[in-house]
């Protein structure tokens, strides 16, 4: 059996390019109409097998094709190829590559060049602008540029065997950003949620601190106003006394609501406890003078401070420095590096002091019960030429 016969038993019949273009579809018809004498290629007639055989399978496919042969590399494609080349198809059969994709020229040169030098190019998803349509545009392409050769093995074009994808690229990147939007709103939605756990979790704290400041507040009221009595010489002198101090743990309160209960500025405290005597009978702003350093109080120690620095200041305005118009008190304090503090309220200008024959709550408020909100000791120095408060501790929150 001949070979030529064993090819006609598995369905092929011999035919010509002629016969094969003039079947094919609209590229097969303009193909063999075109005068190919006017390019490099020259006449159909006088085309070497390997180029029509090239044609014939390039205008039997299915699938895009494009095909550049001879030194202008001239352009041949397929129906599929059509819509590839947009409204440029009316023009580019015959003409060289260069001119055919101009817009990308300098993008394909180097795949070009390697395609004509033996090798196989490949390319996914290969973003390409283009004007091919009387507009820019943004391409992708997945395609192979595949060597051609003729009988003598020898390269003289390349096959673009091409898909554009840019409608699925396109259509991908619209569901990752969709899917991000999603992932956004998801996280959004859970930190939401988190947020609003939080919430709930810091008003049960709160509502718990409330309570248990209410009951320290509250137990504080009831050790003064007991301690007032206890060592009052009367019962107005007791109301009064009581009252007072009263009015200063009410200062501190306030002062610790607009900080939020969360710490006071030492400076603060300080100014707020001593501000009622500024006042008073004979006393002036420049009586006091202030210095320390930058820092913060717990709302407990800030309360505490405070009452000490009231206790201090009405003894002083009954019997020390404020008691007449030449005395003056400094107060100051120190922040060490390690969080140690240090305060001291030091009177001068004031009659001679006299060491107390007894000792009464505002005593033990400022040198026992004061203290323990610093985890620290106090003393109270009672010099001739005027009374000297120590207190020494540990600041619980940094500056």
């Amino acid at each position: 059996m001949q070979k030529s016969d064993a090819w006609e038993d598995l369905g092929g019949q011999p035919a010509g390019l002629e016969t094969v273009l003039a079947q094919a579809g609209r590229m097969g018809r303009e193909i063999l109409a075109h005068d190919w004498s006017t390019t490099p290629l020259g006449p159909m007639d006088d085309w070497p097998p390997s180029l029509r055989t090239t044609v014939c399978n390039l205008i039997a496919s299915g699938q895009p094709i494009g095909f550049w042969a001879g030194p202008a590399l001239t352009t041949f494609f397929n129906d599929a190829f059509i819509p590839i080349l947009g409204e440029r198809a009316a023009t580019a059969l015959g003409k060289p590559l260069s001119e055919v994709w101009f817009d990308v020229w300098n993008d394909i040169l180097p795949m070009v060049r390697t395609a004509l030098s033996g090798e196989t190019v490949w390319r996914e998803n290969m973003p390409l602008s283009m004007r091919r349509n009387g507009f820019d545009e943004a391409t992708f392409w997945t395609f192979s540029y595949s060597p051609v050769r003729d009988e003598a093995g020898r390269v003289f074009g390349f096959l673009d065997i091409v898909t554009e994808t840019t409608a699925a690229v396109v259509a991908r990147g619209a569901l990752e950003r969709a899917n991000d939007a999603l992932a956004a709103e998801v996280l959004k939605s859970q930190q939401a949620l988190e947020d609003r756990r939080e919430a709930e979790q810091r008003q049960r704290l709160l509502q718990r601190e409330l309570t248990h400041r209410m009951k320290n507040t509250l137990a504080m009221v009831q050790a003064i106003v007991s301690q007032s009595l206890r060592h009052a010489t009367s019962i107005e002198d007791a109301g009064n006394v009581a009252a007072a101090r009263i009015q200063a743990l009410g200062r501190a309160q306030d002062m610790l609501n607009e900080t939020g209960w969360e710490a006071s500025p030492i400076e603060d405290v300080v100014a707020a406890a001593i501000a009622p005597h500024h006042d008073g009978a004979g006393a002036s702003t420049g009586r006091f003078s202030l210095g320390g350093s930058p820092g913060q109080l717990t709302p407990q120690q800030g309360m505490g401070l405070s009452l000490a620095v009231h206790e201090l200041a009405t003894n002083a305005a009954k019997y020390g420095a404020l008691s007449t118009a030449e005395g003056r008190i400094a107060i100051t304090w120190t922040i060490g590096t390690d969080e140690s503090f240090h305060f001291e309220w030091r009177e001068e200008g004031g009659p001679a002091v006299v060491p107390p024959v007894r000792k009464g709550f505002g005593s033990r408020l400022t040198e026992r019960i004061v203290p323990t909100y610093f985890s620290g000791k106090a003393q109270l120095d009672y010099q001739p030429a005027g009374v000297i408060f120590l207190l020494d501790g540990t600041l619980a929150i940094g500056r």
